[in-house]
């Protein structure tokens, strides 16, 4: 029996025969209701001695901007996570929280009736805070995707899970992440799945 997480899976799937197949060093996300991550280098998952290899979803939001510290709580027991800012419900969070200095009070009413995509669906309709929320988003990302290329240096980073279904991500985020990353050019790829949902199932079959 072989065994690995969604992550694992995932990333697999898309090298072998996904967005990113034929790329020698890949890194797959999950943003979804959490966030996770995987490395695969020539076709193989890198699990490193401690099989941690490639969460980086419960590292701290790197190079953090006014009104980022501490973070929110994690359930990992550390605020400030990755996945914190980066998830479904973190992008919520951020859009129904009031600005530091106003009323500890929520806008736009009680975050559970409201989905990321909902956030998006009102920022492409030209909603203030909205936008506001998405340029956050978009920037928080690419600052955390930036941090992975300047440790894992991968060809394709590919990105599954709900939020991957957002276009202005694969527009925007390799934009900005150039401010970041340590080198006058940046190579690698941002690129959705090409295997949707499926390819998590897919990269278990893969592990044989």
């Amino acid at each position: 029996m072989r065994i690995a997480n969604d992550a694992n899976c995932f990333a697999l799937s898309e090298a072998t025969d996904g967005a990113a197949r034929a790329a020698q060093v890949v890194f797959g996300v999950i943003l979804g209701t959490g966030v996770g991550g995987a490395i695969v280098v020539d076709g193989q998952v890198l699990d490193g001695c401690n099989s941690i290899s490639g969460e980086w979803g419960h590292n701290p939001l790197p190079w953090p901007q006014d009104g980022e510290l501490p973070g929110p709580d994690c359930y990992c027991g550390k605020t400030g996570c990755v996945e914190t800012f980066l998830s479904g419900p973190g992008i919520v969070n951020d859009y129904v929280r009031r600005p530091p200095g106003s009323e500890n009070r929520a806008r736009h009413g009680s975050g559970s009736s409201i989905q990321a995509s909902d956030v998006f669906g009102r920022a492409e309709a030209g909603e203030a805070d909205a936008v506001a929320c998405v340029e956050r988003y978009t920037d928080r990302l690419a600052r955390a995707l930036a941090h992975v290329i300047n440790i894992v240096d991968p060809h394709v980073s590919v990105l599954g899970g709900g939020l991957s279904n957002v276009e202005r991500i694969y527009n925007e985020v390799p934009r900005m992440w150039n401010r970041y990353v340590f080198s006058d050019s940046v190579a690698t790829r941002l690129l959705s799945n090409a295997h949707g949902d499926s390819s998590g199932v897919r990269g278990a079959a893969w592990l044989w």
